[in-house]
């Protein structure tokens, strides 16, 4: 029986074209600090430079640090002074951008019916993103922060997906086995490979990203309704099921 269920936010609990959303986050970002002096080009040349950082991160420090020391090792120390507005950015601007996103409306319900069920709730999103942000984004979603324990962003992780050692360190901070947790998303490579290391997986196709171009076939996959049935088997075939707090699936 699964005891965690994580999952993966965009494309999955928040509805949403990634290259319009990169597109038009870039762009915000731009308009932002270009007031202070920041051309487009270094700036967004930075970011790419703590993006690339932090997925190749091997977890000797937070990917916030490797972020930072990217950006500015690309972009000059001038950057470093200039953090708090950045911090400020993501408080603020970065809310306009939910314009972009869709929402599904079955999200939040099925958010609070499993925490009602006692599961325990981790949004495993990749943590390229300060808390802000990734707290911003799931509540354009529908989904309240408060129902997740364990919430994955730049300053708590040390690892970016596709690496499994992500979801290792997800899976020690919930002092759990990997066989307890259920990992649910859109990306078949850095979703799924989440079963690499015992876990189990879900795949949500509306949203379907497959750039290896893998057979889905293994994958039980689906809606958050159907999401929802393959819970409660996974629960009734281990004879068992979690402990209620009200409500049900």
């Amino acid at each position: 029986m699964y005891k965690a269920i994580l999952f993966d936010l965009d494309g999955t609990l928040l509805p949403m074209n990634q290259e319009t959303f990169t597109a038009a986050y870039f762009a915000a970002l731009s308009e932002n600090f270009s007031a202070l002096g920041y051309a487009p080009k270094t700036l967004l040349g930075g970011v790419r430079k703590g993006l690339e950082a932090m997925v190749n991160n091997r977890g000797d420090q937070t990917n916030e640090a490797v972020f930072w020391q990217a950006f500015s090792g690309y972009a000059g120390e001038q950057i470093l002074s200039d953090k708090a507005r950045f911090d400020a950015f993501y408080e603020t601007e970065f809310d306009g951008l939910c314009r972009i996103c869709g929402k599904n409306e079955a999200a939040g319900p099925t958010i609070k019916a499993l925490k009602a069920r006692g599961y325990r709730l981790v949004l495993a999103s990749n943590p390229v993103f300060p808390a802000v942000a990734q707290k911003a984004r799931m509540r354009w979603a529908g989904v309240d922060p408060a129902d997740f324990e364990w919430i994955t962003a730049y300053e708590n992780a040390h690892y970016c997906k596709p690496n499994v050692l992500y979801y290792r360190e997800i899976a020690t901070a919930l002092a759990l086995s990997p066989e307890d947790c259920l990992m649910v998303g859109n990306d078949v490579r850095e979703d799924m490979v989440a079963a690499e290391i015992g876990m189990g997986v879900f795949l949500m196709p509306e949203f379907l990203l497959n750039r290896d171009k893998k057979s889905i076939n293994p994958y039980p996959r689906g809606s958050f309704s159907q999401l929802t049935a393959f819970i409660e088997k996974s629960a009734e075939g281990c004879g068992q099921a979690p402990k209620q707090n009200g409500g049900s699936i």
